[in-house]
């Protein structure tokens, strides 16, 4: 599923939870890792690279060649100068990367990489998935026992599932499948409650028809949940009731000018949640409103 994982770096701990995550899944998909760094064309000039002559990423894969196992792996440094998203999106296409993995902060001060704006801005306009690492995330291996599915049966969130049952079926991972019931804008009174019912009947619909597509996909453990409320709290509050290690989200297409938009769900998940998220952007997903 994974055979080039793209890994973009600053000297940020992002970067660094970021490339143990795409060690780790290297290893068991036998990926190719590809660690860039971009020069921002509108950052402050610098030709110093470090003192044995490397290049910065080439730096940054023997800083931590000690902390992160890489044998059997192979991992090649790269160096691009411009605008870093656009960088990091069109070394993705021009490499076939089939995975992007990035920190969500990056530095802050005056001479500075911003590796945070420029993972939202990635995970918004990739074609290929974005696995998104807290920078505060504990260093180490990263492990997908549980993996958890938000739905809602939507085309973004069908789009979702074959990465899902990917990941799960090579990692032997507990996938829950979850559907938010958001309530909030309905009264009290007897309309309300036949409305709630036909919510809770298309919540599970997504469920069921999620969980079967993953058990024809090869997934043998799965657990399926519909829960009320405001949905990226009723998702946050599953990461933790479950012990999700990974949440996997479905992203929208462009919308405006020159914009895209996550959905406010994932987007608030993609900032907020304490696990690495998986974005997958929909397949019909237009370049115009």
């Amino acid at each position: 599923m994974f055979e080039t994982i793209l890994v973009p770096i600053d000297d940020s701990p992002g970067s660094e939870r970021a490339f143990e995550a795409a060690v780790t899944l290297a290893k068991q998909y036998g990926s190719a890792v590809h660690v860039l760094s971009v020069v921002d064309e509108h950052g402050p000039r610098t030709d110093e690279w470090d003192r044995d002559g490397d290049s910065p990423a080439a730096a940054f894969i023997n800083a931590h060649a000690d902390a992160v196992d890489t044998d059997g792996i192979d991992v090649s440094p790269a160096v691009r100068e411009g605008v870093v998203h656009e960088e990091i999106l069109d070394y993705a296409d021009e490499s076939g990367v089939d995975l992007v993995v990035m920190g969500t902060h990056g530095r802050t001060g005056v001479r500075r990489y911003l590796l945070g704006s420029v993972t939202e801005k990635v995970v918004r306009l990739s074609d290929v998935p974005v696995l998104s690492v807290k920078a505060d995330a504990e260093p180490g291996a990263v492990s997908f026992d549980d993996i958890l599915l938000p739905t809602d049966g939507s085309s973004g969130a069908e789009a979702v599932i074959e990465s899902t049952a990917a990941l799960a079926s090579e990692t032997d991972a507990t996938v829950h499948v979850l559907s938010a019931v958001d309530t909030r804008s309905l009264g009290i009174d007897v309309g309300s409650s036949v409305i709630i019912d036909e919510l809770e009947s298309v919540a599970e619909d997504a469920v069921a028809t999620a969980s079967e597509r993953l058990y024809d996909e090869g997934v043998e453990a799965v657990k399926t949940a519909v829960a009320h409320g405001i949905p990226y709290q009723v998702i946050l509050r599953a990461i933790d009731d479950n012990d999700v290690d990974l949440v996997v989200i479905g992203t929208h297409g462009r919308t405006g000018i020159d914009r895209y938009l996550l959905g406010s769900v994932t987007e608030k998940i993609v900032r907020t949640a304490s696990v690495p998220v998986l974005t997958v952007r929909s397949p019909d997903a237009g370049d115009e409103a």
